[in-house]
Parts: structure tokens; C-alpha cells; sequence
């Protein structure tokens, strides 16, 4: 059984997805991160960079200990690895998935992080800010777009745990204002993975206990994004 400290954002749905694509059993941690649960000690002692989402392992390879595991590439590594799913066992395969992998982590999340906290959650409208991002975000999906145009996924031929680390903030491109018609691939990849009932099923967890205006609640405001309400 795996335990799953999640919060409903788009990279606790990374996981949740990979939980449902590998039909891996696992126990939902709920992790309030707009009172502050995630700086608890019992959940720093799982994911020291207080970050949702973390997962413990109380079945891991090799019948040790109980295993937790923070960062979510790390985890859909870990869980590909487990299960022998969504992750290529030849060498340039694999390394193709982990290179996209990366490119999410690095670039395509926290760009779009960026975006959409500078347009939806900033207290101050700074153009600078919220066209820089968007011009980042708009090169990234370009950058997908290309891979998109010769591939059916984003790391090749075949569904990977690339796949699942992109689509949860690909899919927030209503709130960022991007046009997918702009991005034909892109547009022809999401509508795809949309069919796969897995997918899905991991897209749902915690939808009814999403926060859409966190920036006007003081406590949330400030444990988020840092924020003091002014009187």
C-alpha cells in the first residue's frame, strides 16, 4: 500500500495519475497547504522541502522499511521503476523519457507557476512580470509543439511518465489564457490523453476541494504566496 500526501494542484495530479495508470493501490493523505499542513513536522519528516506531493511506500522492492519518496519526478521515477510501467528499459528510450522529464521540472512547470501567479495571484499588476512569463509560457508549449509534431507523446512512441508530469499543467491553459489552436500538436496530444480513463480518474481527485481564490483569503494569501493583507 502507498501512502499519497496530496494536495488537488497540478503536481499532485502527476502522481495521482501515475497511481491510477499503474493500478497501484494507495491511501489519500490529504495535505491542506492553505493552513500551512505541509510545514507539519510529521510531513517535513516525508518531504523536507514541504512541498505536496510525497508518497511512502509501505511494500518497497526488496521488503525493507517503509520508503518515502518527495519530488515528483523522483516519485513517477520510483513508481516506473517499481512497477516496470510508463518508463523504457532500453537505455536511449529511458533516457529520451528522463530528458523530458527534466524539461517539465525545470521549465515548463515552474514557468507556468510563474505565469499564473504573476496574472491570478499577485496583489500588484506588474506588466514586466506577467509578459515575461507569458512569453516563456507560449516558447514552452512551442518547444512541446515541435516534439509533438513527429511523436504521438511527448518522449516518443510510446505514453510515459513524461506524458503524466506535462498534461496537469498543460491543462490549466484556460486560466493562462493560451490558445491551444495555436499549438495544433499540443491541442491533438491533450484531446488524446483526455480518453484515457486512468488519466482521468487521477485528474478528479480533489477537484471538490480546489481553492480558485486562495490570494483573497489572508491566512492562504500569506502561507502560499507570501502575501500581507492590507487593512
Amino acid at each position: 500500500m502507498i501512502d499519497l500526501y496530496f494536495a488537488p494542484t497540478p503536481n499532485g495530479w502527476k502522481i495521482s495519475i501515475m497511481l491510477e495508470e499503474c493500478g497501484l493501490p494507495y491511501t489519500v493523505k490529504w495535505v491542506n497547504i492553505g493552513v500551512g499542513e505541509q510545514f507539519a513536522p510529521e510531513f517535513l519528516a516525508i518531504s523536507p522541502n514541504n512541498r505536496i506531493p510525497a508518497i511512502v511506500d509501505h511494500e518497497p522492492l526488496g521488503d525493507g522499511e517503509p520508503h518515502a519518496v518527495f519530488e515528483t519526478g523522483a516519485i513517477l521515477v520510483y513508481l516506473a521503476e517499481k512497477t516496470g510501467q510508463f518508463l523504457p528499459f532500453d537505455p536511449v528510450g529511458r533516457s529520451k523519457v528522463r530528458q523530458w522529464l527534466m524539461w517539465q521540472m525545470g521549465g515548463l512547470g515552474p514557468m507556468l507557476g510563474q505565469h499564473g501567479h504573476f496574472k491570478l495571484y499577485a496583489p500588484e499588476h506588474i506588466p514586466y512580470a506577467i509578459d515575461r512569463y507569458a512569453r516563456e509560457a507560449k516558447r514552452l508549449y512551442g518547444v512541446l509543439d515541435r516534439q509533438l509534431a513527429d511523436n504521438d507523446y511527448v518522449a516518443g512512441a510510446d505514453y510515459s511518465i513524461a506524458d503524466m508530469a506535462c498534461f496537469p499543467w498543460i491543462q490549466t491553459y484556460k486560466r493562462q489564457e493560451i490558445d491551444l489552436a495555436e499549438f495544433p500538436n499540443v491541442k491533438r496530444w491533450y484531446e488524446q490523453l483526455k480518453q484515457r480513463e486512468a488519466l482521468r480518474r487521477g485528474m478528479d481527485l480533489g477537484r471538490d476541494r480546489i481553492n480558485r481564490n486562495p490570494q483573497q483569503q489572508a491566512q492562504a494569501a500569506k502561507i502560499l504566496f507570501g502575501i500581507e493583507q492590507k487593512d
